[in-house]
């Protein structure tokens, strides 16, 4: 019951290098304080995220799991599009 409570988030960070880092997250507000203390991602530890570009909610954790895979097989230059608010999915590359 509590799964359909949570809101599962699929987020892009920017960090300070312009490069982008993708996620998953029922808390995206929490995840990014977590990143930000070096205790996130490893990616992030290395390259740390200045702000989230782009999010995207879906209705359960497999959805949002899913969606998060296709964004990170994206180019950066697909991702921008993305962010950018253009339709972007694995199909259109």
């Amino acid at each position: 019951m509590a799964e359909t409570m949570k809101k599962h988030t699929v987020y892009i960070l920017e960090c300070e290098d312009g490069s982008y880092y993708t996620g998953y997250t029922t808390d995206v507000e929490k995840r990014l304080s977590v990143h930000r203390s070096g205790k996130g991602a490893k990616y992030t530890r290395s390259h740390k995220p200045i702000e989230v570009i782009h999010e995207e909610t879906f209705p359960d954790r497999s959805s949002a799991l899913k969606r998060e895979y296709e964004i990170k097989q994206l180019t950066k230059q697909q991702k921008e599009i993305l962010v950018k608010g253009g339709s972007m999915d694995v199909g259109s590359k």
